[in-house]
């Protein structure tokens, strides 16, 4: 196990190619399902300023729900989005990568190569 997280949906594409190349990395991450494990609503708001983005940016805009709960509303507060998507878990975008250099909302997938450990080659400078 390493001290990488990745909240994670098997069901999606993206996210099954973010875990294989974390994998590719010789790093096994803790993977948490979230849509069965969500996050709570504390945690979204702290992904989200890991990230550095706004915590709109975790919304999967494209969901039903999301209309469906006046979530495009922008005058919605982070805390009002993030108890939504801690309530609904498929409005959270994915996969999200937690990991000592940095966090990450990882779509498209490559975005996780800056996060992955750094592979010792046998000469020249460590690279990815």
């Amino acid at each position: 196990m390493s001290d990488i997280t990745i909240f994670h949906n098997p069901q999606c594409g993206t996210s099954r190619s973010v875990l294989a190349l974390i994998r590719a990395s010789g790093a096994e991450p803790r993977i948490v399902e979230y849509l069965k494990t969500p996050p709570s609503a504390a945690e979204l708001r702290a992904l989200a300023r890991a990230t550095g983005e706004p915590l709109r940016a975790l919304l999967r805009t494209k969901q039903p729900e999301v209309l469906a709960q006046g979530l495009d509303d922008l005058a919605l507060t982070d805390g009002q989005l993030a108890a939504a998507m801690a309530a609904t878990p498929v409005l959270i975008e994915r996969p999200i990568v937690v990991a000592p250099r940095g966090t990450r909302l990882c779509r498209p997938a490559d975005r996780v190569r800056d996060l992955l450990p750094r592979q010792e080659s046998g000469s020249g400078p460590a690279a990815i």
